[in-house]
């Protein structure tokens, strides 16, 4: 059985999608100790001005290494309100966005307290859209062995698309192509508010 081992990741990157669809099971990891500006807690969407990143606020920690599934969402700040009017602002003229939106509002409603919750809650949510269901499971503390680990390389700052390894990006239709051309791995949403119900195929390994 081939496994692939995630991060968990908030409104996670097409390439990070993608992975569900090539290995039998997923394995996300919530042991591991929380890193700083990864997806673990932003996204990038396209807006009218270009590419948007948006983050989740954390609480710092008193300790310098912490457990992900440890780490809280900071109560400060309205990045709830911010994080919606900016995706809606983007995908509101998308053919897919009104189908969607009632299902993603309660997230920017309701309060968590964790975010590995809130991500998985969300990636629950994504692949009910998707109709999908993958064999996923969530890490202890310590890992089998023979995984194909991804948690490091699917990354904001990495360049792992002109490799094709991991992702191949293929085009699909996007609402601000004809001023950008085609942005590739973008937030999951952007395929889906884009794509509505073909985006299952577009995820999935071509023949």
């Amino acid at each position: 059985m081939k496994t692939a081992l995630l991060s968990t990741a908030y409104l996670a990157p097409v390439a990070y999608y993608s992975q569900f669809f090539k290995y039998d099971r997923v394995i996300i990891e919530q042991y591991c100790n929380y890193i700083k500006q990864t997806y673990r807690n932003r996204c990038t969407i396209a807006t009218t001005n270009g590419l948007l990143s948006l983050s989740i606020p954390v609480e710092k920690s008193d300790s310098p290494k912490i457990f992900t599934k440890d780490v809280r969402i900071a109560s400060h700040g309205n990045w709830q309100h911010l994080h919606w009017n900016a995706i809606l602002s983007a995908y509101n003229s998308s053919p897919f966005f009104e189908y969607y939106m009632d299902d993603f509002i309660p997230f920017y409603e309701k309060k968590y307290n964790f975010l590995f919750d809130f991500n998985e809650d969300l990636r629950r949510l994504i692949f009910q859209l998707l109709d999908y269901e993958p064999e996923v499971t969530y890490s202890g503390e310590y890992l089998p062995e023979a995984l194909f680990d991804f948690r490091g390389s699917i990354h904001p700052k990495k360049d792992y698309i002109s490799s094709g390894e991991i992702y191949t990006p293929q085009p699909y239709y996007q609402v601000f192509q004809e001023k950008f051309g085609f942005q590739p791995n973008l937030s999951i949403v952007d395929l889906l508010f884009n794509m509505g119900p073909e985006s299952v195929f577009y995820l999935s390994p071509k023949a």
